[in-house]
């Protein structure tokens, strides 16, 4: 799951980029938006500093928004009409994976052969995209994950609902056609590895970052007057999705049973987002919770904010907590680590890698309410270890750049091509017979070909 470096220096000119379910330009926090987004667009603003254009296939959403945007200059984001504007979910969304394939095979085929490079496609839906784009324009096929349903079904939220079988069996297509494979962490390539039979030597490990220039320390009394906190207040917050996998009620009845053995205590609960996934199904539970527990006049809610406000937030807080079920990294630990506060972390997934546990901030094992409650109580009672431990995540954070990310990904590009370079010269051959031999896992017989070109067309999505 190493040696990448070892490849020749192959860069890409351009490269198609896919993310099917959500546009790197939504706001993170609503919807299906959240740390994904984020790093589609940061990496691919890197990318094109670099010298790779990029150009981001997805969903078009609203009648409103442009076929092209420019993102940032080498930076094209195409938003693609596929099924209704509105009403559809990433569940529903299998079943427009033709007309959205269609679209991008015909973007291509408006110029020479050759014109894209490399196909990186994000999350399953995207891999089931690139996996027939590659086919077709005979270039490699690198995935990201992101999140993997196998992971998330091990560990489900009281509540929420497991993914499809559908789901799974897509991303087994997806792992088993790609030509390499970036995981978050050491972690997730052992996921894959394990749970899906990835390949260990394709499969590239490329943490994911912050954008260190924005998320960085300062005044605590200046960002609370921003937002309209008060100074005296000690501030717990949580940034992201509100939904059962992100587990913001584990903070809330952590806060209710603090409060319950320390009456007296000024603590503010400060949740930033907005409902997404199953929290739709009841977008006002966590206010409903907080009454339900008597701690109402504790807990207060900002909807999603943009990364100007959102630096205000991480830095108007004691500490910020990130108790998800699942997380293949945790962005939030990383970018509120960088604005100097430190973070409360379940102990899943990559936010091991995320947190420094005891340097940093604390990993709680579990989602046990006495567990976080005690917790919470043993770094907000000590300011001089928070202290210390802010001053320790600003250092960590600097670990993890998109500079550095998108470096990595050049690497894993660099050894797609040199592979994909490799075989045709092996091969001896044209474009003609190249799909024949794109890699042993990856050969389909006429068969199984059309068995799944059959599937793309029956796909009426996978319901909850």
């Amino acid at each position: 799951m190493d040696g990448v470096s070892e490849r020749p220096d192959l860069r890409p000119n351009r490269i198609a980029v896919l993310s099917v379910h959500t546009s790197p330009l939504a706001q993170p926090g609503t919807g299906d938006a959240g740390g994904m987004n984020v790093y589609v667009l940061q990496t691919a603003i890197q990318l094109a500093l670099r010298g790779t254009k990029v150009e981001i296939f997805t969903r078009a959403t609203t009648s409103s928004v442009p076929p092209v945007q420019e993102a940032a200059p080498g930076v094209l984001v195409r938003n693609v009409v596929a099924g209704p504007f509105e009403g559809l979910d990433k569940y529903d969304l299998p079943s427009q994976l033709c007309p959205f394939t269609a679209e991008v095979l015909r973007q291509e085929a408006r110029h020479q052969p050759g014109y894209y490079d490399l196909v990186h496609s994000h999350y399953w839906l995207s891999g089931q995209v690139g996996w027939l784009a590659r086919d077709r324009w005979r270039v490699p096929l690198v995935h990201t994950a992101h999140t993997l349903a196998a992971v998330k079904n091990a560990a489900l939220a009281d509540g929420d609902c497991p993914e499809p079988m559908t789901r799974e069996i897509g991303e087994k297509q997806v792992i088993a056609e790609s030509d390499r494979m970036v995981a978050n962490t050491a972690e997730e390539a052992r996921q894959l590895v394990d749970l899906y039979g990835a390949a260990p030597d394709r499969v590239d490990v490329v943490p994911p970052g912050a954008d260190l220039s924005r998320y960085r320390p300062g005044e605590k009394a200046t960002a609370r007057a921003e937002l309209g906190l008060a100074a005296d207040e000690q501030i717990v917050a949580f940034v992201g999705r509100i939904q059962p996998l992100k587990a913001p009620d584990v903070l809330v009845r952590a806060a209710a049973e603090l409060l319950r053995t320390q009456p007296v205590r000024k603590l503010r609960v400060l949740i930033v987002g907005g409902p997404s996934g199953t929290g739709l199904d009841r977008p006002d539970a966590l206010i409903e919770l907080a009454a339900e527990l008597g701690i109402a006049e504790h807990v207060t809610f900002l909807p999603p904010q943009p990364p100007d406000r959102l630096v205000w937030v991480y830095r108007a807080a004691d500490l910020v907590a990130v108790p998800s079920y699942n997380e293949s990294f945790g962005l939030v630990a990383i970018e509120a680590q960088a604005s100097g506060t430190p973070v409360l972390a379940a102990d899943v997934g990559g936010l091991g890698t995320a947190v420094r546990h005891g340097e940093t901030g604390l990993l709680v094992p579990g989602h046990a309410t006495t567990e976080w409650a005690g917790a919470l109580g043993y770094l907000l009672d000590d300011p001089e270890r928070l202290r210390r431990m802010s001053a320790r995540a600003v250092g960590h954070a600097a670990n993890f750049s998109w500079e550095h990310t998108a470096d990595g990904l050049l690497d894993s590009y660099s050894a797609a091509l040199s592979d994909f370079r490799e075989l045709r010269s092996e091969l001896g051959t044209g474009r003609a017979t190249l799909s024949e031999h794109v890699r042993p896992a990856a050969v389909l017989t006429e068969g199984s070909q059309a068995r799944s070109r059959a599937l793309c067309r029956r796909r009426t999505g996978a319901h909850r």
